[in-house]
């Protein structure tokens, strides 16, 4: 899940360019526009991954992403940015957005870490399928950007991992990050020296802090609290996809409820049992195709599909390509997930 603020704040540069057409941001991602504006609304990663081909598409601009983030608009940053700019020092701040990332978006970790003179700030999808070029692009050209307009002009990159292929834009990245720049690896990751985390932060309010940073602790521990039963669900689902046939039924008994408590509950994270069980084959499909462990026939067998066909129409529908390019494309660049795997295939 996606905070909204995130997918208001391209709404709102689709609107700035001339190209926004609010019946189109309804059909994607489900939501009205003023519904948006919501600050406890969030929203399916997969809708806001849409909405991101959908502005690539309608701008004609491939490197949207980044010139997205170059937008500074203090007006419409969300709750973790007045976190962030409310700190004492830079240090603090990127500690605070480590920690509160997962208000902004459910489907990528950040880690932060300080290795010798370097500071390191590192984003891993969930999945494959949880990985948007566009947003990733936004994610650190906005973290850049907005530290140099609130904190201090001259910060500059010292190097980036990009996990994304070396696009026709590349260029973008050096002149705007400053550093040495890597595409197709396995993280996103960006480094700073570390002396720019004792940056004081210029006027700072620490009421306005103390106010926010009680809110956000509070979303967190709800946030918590419900993606704990979501990822109980999801492992049941992924637990028992290569071995019987997912049962709503029988899922409600394993967590000792009804099956409409189970729906109920679900609901409350805006998630539906059958789009779970959905993305959960799609997460598996991709991983098993990249890893090039297993054959198409055997992918097809463990994710629940009668036969091979099924499967690479169902695979087209996700990404777009066939199984067959898919493999080609990213062959050994994500491995078989080891913590849960999957049932023996049949002989």
């Amino acid at each position: 899940m996606i905070a909204a603020s995130s997918t208001l704040a391209l709404v709102h540069y689709l609107r700035c360019q001339g190209v926004l057409d609010p019946r189109a941001v309804e059909r994607i991602t489900g939501q009205p526009e003023d519904a948006l504006a919501d600050p406890d609304l969030r929203i399916p990663a997969d809708q806001h991954y849409h909405l991101w081909e959908y502005a690539e598409s309608v701008t004609g601009d491939p490197a949207v992403g980044l010139h997205v983030g170059q937008t500074v608009d203090p007006d419409r940053m969300g709750l973790v940015g007045h976190v962030f700019f409310n700190c004492d020092t830079l240090g603090e701040a990127v500690t605070q957005y480590a920690r509160l990332h997962r208000l902004i978006n459910e489907s990528v970790r950040l880690s932060f870490e300080q290795t010798g003179d370097q500071a390191v700030l590192t984003w891993q999808a969930d999945s494959p399928g949880h990985y948007c070029r566009q947003d990733m692009d936004r994610t650190i050209s906005s973290m850049l950007c907005r530290t140099r307009h609130f904190i201090h002009p001259a910060i500059k990159a010292e190097w980036l991992d990009i996990a994304h292929s070396k696009p026709d834009y590349a260029v973008e990245y050096q002149e705007l990050f400053g550093g040495t720049v890597r595409f197709g690896c396995e993280q996103t990751r960006v480094a700073f020296d570390r002396r720019h985390l004792e940056h004081p932060i210029p006027h700072r309010n620490p009421f306005v802090y103390s106010a926010v940073l009680k809110q956000v602790n509070s979303l967190m521990a709800r946030l918590q609290s419900r993606r704990t039963f979501g990822r109980k669900i999801r492992r049941l689902i992924s637990q028992q996809m290569s071995t019987e046939r997912i049962d709503a039924d029988t899922l409600a008994r394993q967590c000792h409820m009804s099956r409409q408590t189970l729906y109920r509950r679900l609901k409350k994270e805006g998630l539906g049992f059958h789009e779970l069980v959905e993305e959960v084959r799609k997460d598996k499909a991709m991983r098993y195709v990249a890893s090039d462990h297993y054959a198409l026939g055997e992918i097809a067998f463990l994710l629940g599909f009668s036969e091979l066909s099924a499967f690479s129409r169902a695979f087209k529908r996700w990404t777009g390509i066939a199984p067959v390019q898919y493999r080609q494309k990213h062959r050994a660049q994500y491995p078989v997930d080891a913590a849960h795997p999957p049932g023996r295939a049949r002989s």
